[in-house]
């Protein structure tokens, strides 16, 4: 009785030594050849590259090759032998080829020629098996794993927040609401406002901008927590840097003062892009040979650069002096307005030509939370600045002060009526502490140099567009 021969991932195909028996399975990707021979490229998404398949043409095969075409699904049983073509050192020569999964080639949309992105988005349910959506989830999958694994070591605590809150903590007001009142005869009360204690949570309830303040009251307890979770924000934006629903990572640390908080932030990026060089580096590869021949460059870059540490005031001084050079800006540039991204990409991309970290910005375009300095017109904000992207993190220290923070909250004449669990952690025990947030999908453009954030999440939330 032959041994059973478990199925081996075209990943590892391609590192093993030639003269084993081996079976594969995945899609196919190209089929060519002659009168005698078919040449198959297979993938199966563990890896950006192929592995070419010989199968001998016969009466057996013939009908079987007729089926095989781009995009179907098969299973292949042969020997693996060196491969006398350039590009690959091993292939299997093929002694039983089976069809898992017919594939029409005239409707399939992938076909072999060049496709636009714009395109691709329209068949989002079948982009994945391209090889450039192949790279960007599988870089988008270990970017996860980094992200575990370096708040692991450091000895932080993984909370997870609500999705569903009744706070806003950007107080932007661009929320989802959740309700379960019937839309098409929603109750009033006698002032003839919406009725929300007939809703499911007896208040109005929306899907959640940030897991920051909720956050805070892990760090208040247990030190140092991230949170890593998808967020909502109901902004009518189509923008290539705007999504409806992505995801942030947030860590927020009693005991960080702003300095602590840069700190932390440098070097989190610095690790989590040397993490992709070190790993994905064949995604990246071919991410950068076929879109962006800069792409490692500048990842590189990042990693092996000091970031500049710059003051909100100095960056308008900079900005000033070169439109007064001749240097064109679509948006103003003035003290007390906040920076566009062609503001953030000048400063990074043109003046100092490496990263920078924005700090102390006026208070009046910051959140309330935000810890503010002694002249009492900045607070302690930071933002990283990226080439190509412009505001990857944005943080603080943040107000730990009761007074602070009670005057700020009735400055902006917020509510407090779902803000007391929050004031409580400065009145039971408040602490200096600090925090950030990281947009993964503006890490993901960083890193894949793709350049529309719908092309880095497996299925874009925009306006008018929720397939799927």
């Amino acid at each position: 009785m032959s041994k059973e021969i478990l199925r081996t991932k075209v990943k590892d195909l391609l590192s093993m030594e030639a003269g084993q028996d081996v079976l594969a399975k995945g899609w196919v990707r190209t089929k060519r050849g002659n009168k005698e021979i078919a040449f198959i490229a297979l993938n199966d998404g563990s890896t950006i590259k192929n592995i070419q398949i010989v199968v001998s043409k016969n009466p057996d095969t013939e009908s079987l090759l007729a089926k095989v075409s781009t995009g179907a699904c098969i299973s292949v049983r042969g020997k693996l032998v060196e491969s006398p073509g350039s590009g690959q050192a091993v292939e299997i020569h093929a002694e039983e080829l089976e069809i898992l999964g017919e594939c029409d080639p005239v409707r399939y949309p992938l076909q072999k020629k060049d496709t636009s992105f714009e395109y691709l988005r329209t068949v989002a349910h079948m982009r994945p098996r391209t090889n450039t959506f192949g790279a960007v989830l599988r870089l988008r999958s270990q970017m996860a794993y980094a992200i575990h694994e370096y708040f692991h070591k450091r000895g932080f605590v993984y909370l997870n927040t609500p999705l569903i809150t009744a706070s806003d903590c950007e107080g932007a007001g661009q929320m989802f609401q959740v309700t379960t009142l019937p839309l098409e005869n929603v109750p009033r009360n006698k002032k003839g406002e919406v009725d929300y204690s007939k809703d499911f949570f007896g208040k109005q309830t929306s899907l959640t901008v940030s897991g920051q303040l909720e956050g805070e009251l892990g760090a208040t307890a247990l030190g140092e927590i991230y949170t890593f979770g998808p967020t909502f924000r109901a902004e009518n934006s189509n923008t290539p840097r705007h999504l409806a629903e992505f995801w942030m990572i947030e860590p927020e640390m009693a005991f960080y003062d702003i300095k602590d908080n840069m700190d932390l932030a440098e070097d989190f990026i610095k690790s989590l892009v040397k993490y992709a060089l070190d790993n994905c580096r064949d995604d990246i590869q071919f991410l950068n040979d076929r879109y962006d021949n800069s792409l490692i460059e500048r990842l590189e870059g990042v990693v092996n650069t000091e970031f500049v540490r710059l003051p909100y005031g100095e960056g308008i001084k900079i900005l000033k002096e070169a439109i007064a050079n001749g240097k064109v800006f679509e948006y103003p540039v003035d003290w007390g307005t906040d920076l566009q991204s062609e503001h953030e990409r000048f400063l990074v991309e043109e003046h100092f030509g490496k990263p920078v970290i924005l700090t102390d910005y006026p208070k009046d375009i910051k959140a309330f939370y935000m810890k503010q300095n002694e002249d009492g017109k900045t607070v302690r904000a930071m933002d990283i600045l990226f080439p190509k992207i412009g505001e990857i993190i944005g943080g603080s220290e943040r107000e730990a002060s009761l007074e602070k923070l009670e005057n700020r909250i009735n400055e902006l004449g917020m509510s407090r009526k779902n803000l007391e669990w929050y004031i409580d952690t400065r009145r039971f025990g408040s602490c200096p502490h600090s925090g950030f947030g990281l947009g993964f999908e503006r890490l993901l453009l960083f890193i894949t140099g793709m350049q529309n954030i719908r092309d880095v999440i497996p299925f874009p939330r925009t306006p008018k567009n929720a397939e799927y």
